[in-house]
């Protein structure tokens, strides 16, 4: 506890006086998370309105490297990297945006300036010479939309055939970056809520829901297993896949004309209006309540393993090249939530479901117009030229989003490796080894490798501070 009152932590409390979401953080921090105080890190509150974010130093040493951390909505100023990262010699700013658990309000494009708030805020730091992005999960297709428009200018977002292009000129002079890591990070919101959308459901003109039998994944005559791996032919996948992404079109082809309605003044509101999708998932991100049919069978090599071998780490810490099968498990009953209204169905409205979570495509897997949305990692990547690290995780259900990323990535200095049996969150899975200590060394090894890559391309001159 006495690493945390500090210098650094006294103004914290300072502003704890005046902000209640500083207090709320300030109480999870000294008692809802134990470990912390006992961590070689020292975190203090900064107000980045309308972000905010924390700010963790190492106890050793004078940090060159800072390292920014935030999501689309989640709360990520206690996210692992926070105190991995700087226990091993960076600063880390983990950040929340100004859409702090309201998936609903969403604005893809404004979430860069949250993102610019944290980079200068970084630029003036004594001491610090570079500044790296940290895409996890949906903080992946942000960083990365953050870099393309750091480089390219707004024109890069502006093009008529998004459906959202962005309007704001503070985009025009976002501050570089120094590189750019991503971390089992996903190829955009859109793509993420095509995939889990449930074909089958439709709803009719008395506002109730009906299900396709041909297309429903939680069907024993279409392959489905509750208690454990389902097995879908590839015809059903064929029509599932391309159902979901018809599914998407209609769903974008009814906001666009509530938008047109909107903006005529002929419907209830004059600004915008909620936009609900029965079957469409959990109205937060995640699997639960999601129809992501390779969640219920994993053996769908498309989405589940790579096309060619790639370095891996295994749980001994050691590298070897291979093709990369997630060993990620079954799980039956994440999908059985989606007939339900609180965890199958999504809750945007008109405007944050064009901006965020909309794409168009053919098929859900394999034909998706990428540029059809900023809030795409595959459309950014290619217009991002810093150094760039993908991990993917080897119990993750992305393996082939990330060997994708980096293979369109225009960075001439780019890697990508995976982590042998780590799920989403980089830690072990248990249930996924032949036993639960199988990949114990996984977040171990992560962590030490992405702390090497840094240190081997910008801390040169620092030295790591270890664990």
């Amino acid at each position: 506890m006495k690493h945390l009152l500090n210098g650094q932590v006294q103004s914290f409390l300072t502003a704890v006086r005046c902000d209640l979401s500083a207090r709320a953080l300030l109480i999870t921090l000294l008692f809802a998370s134990p470990t912390l105080a006992a961590t070689a890190t020292q975190p203090s509150y900064i107000d980045l309105s309308p972000a905010k974010g924390v700010v963790y130093l190492p106890i050793k040493g004078n940090p060159v490297v800072a390292v920014l951390v935030m999501h689309r909505t989640m709360n990520f100023l206690t996210h692992p990297a926070c105190t991995e990262l700087s226990k091993r010699g960076f600063l880390v700013l983990c950040m929340n945006s100004r859409f702090e658990n309201n998936e609903a309000q969403v604005r893809f494009e404004e979430l860069a300036l949250d993102v610019k708030m944290g980079v200068e805020y970084l630029r003036n730091y004594p001491g610090i010479s570079t500044i790296l992005l940290w895409g996890h999960s949906g903080g992946a297709p942000i960083m990365s939309f953050y870099s393309a428009v750091a480089e390219k200018g707004s024109a890069y977002c502006r093009d008529s055939a998004r459906l959202s292009p962005c309007n704001d000129p503070a985009l025009d002079h976002l501050p570089a970056i120094d590189g750019l890591i991503l971390t089992d990070g996903h190829p955009g919101n859109p793509t993420m809520v095509m995939r889990g959308l449930n074909p089958a459901v439709s709803v009719q003109s008395d506002g109730k829901l009906r299900i396709d039998p041909s297309l429903d994944a939680l069907s024993v005559t279409n392959g489905f297993n509750r208690n454990g791996q389902s097995h879908y032919s590839s015809d059903f996948r064929s029509r599932f896949f391309a159902a979901q992404a018809g599914r998407m079109q209609s769903l974008i082809a009814q906001a666009q004309a509530l938008r047109t309605e909107i903006s005529k003044g002929q419907e209830r509101y004059p600004d915008d209006d909620m936009y609900l999708i029965p079957g469409g998932g959990p109205p937060s991100g995640g699997i639960t309540g999601a129809v992501h049919l390779y969640v219920l069978d994993p053996s769908i090599d498309e989405v589940m393993s790579t096309e060619r071998p790639h370095r891996i780490i295994l749980n001994n810490g050691q590298p070897t090249t291979a093709m990369i099968h997630s060993v990620f498990k079954a799980d039956p009953q994440s999908a059985l939530l989606s007939r339900t209204f609180r965890y199958g169905t999504k809750q945007f409205t008109v405007s944050s479901f064009l901006s965020a979570n909309a794409v168009r495509a053919t098929d859900s897997i394999a034909s998706i117009e990428e540029c059809s949305t900023n809030n795409s990692t595959l459309c950014a990547l290619p217009q991002v030229t810093v150094p760039l690290l993908v991990v993917g995780m080897g119990a993750s259900i992305l393996i082939r989003d990330a060997e994708r990323f980096e293979a369109v990535a225009a960075s001439h200095d780019k890697e990508l490796v995976y982590i042998e049996g780590a799920n989403h969150w980089y830690a072990p899975c248990r249930e996924c080894g032949a036993n639960p200590a199988a990949y114990e060394n996984a977040t171990r090894n992560f962590f030490d490798y992405v702390s090497g890559w840094i240190n081997r391309r910008f801390a040169k001159e620092a030295k790591s501070v270890g664990q």
